[in-house]
């Protein structure tokens, strides 16, 4: 074996690991246990921390394709959408809106 691949493999172990010691330690908790709650409040602040970078750092292709006018509209419109009707009307209404500023808008 290439020892190049070893700290990869060792990583990817690890994680496997790591996913298989908290599906053993989740079969024996209850859904409103602490750590679950925990766990699906780190789990919202990480996607909202994405969603902010997204918004107002994106990368550089995004960044000089869609102007941020579009980008906060179609998060405005999505986040309104998903508390109205749910998570898929969320999406297509926020990329629908984004798609729409975009072409209003051009850069």
């Amino acid at each position: 074996m290439n020892p190049d691949w070893t700290p990869l493999l060792v990583a990817a172990a690890l994680g496997l690991a790591l996913r298989v010691g908290g599906v053993l330690l989740a079969r024996r908790l209850r859904a409103d246990h602490p750590v679950v709650r925990w766990a699906a409040a780190v789990a919202g602040a990480t996607i909202a921390a994405f969603v902010v970078a997204a918004l107002v750092a994106p990368p550089a292709a995004v960044a000089a394709a869609v102007p941020p006018v579009a980008r906060a509209a179609g998060v405005a419109a999505g986040l309104a959408a998903q508390l109205r009707f749910g998570l898929l009307a969320g999406l297509v209404a926020g990329l629908g809106v984004l798609s729409l500023v975009a072409a209003v808008f051009p850069r």
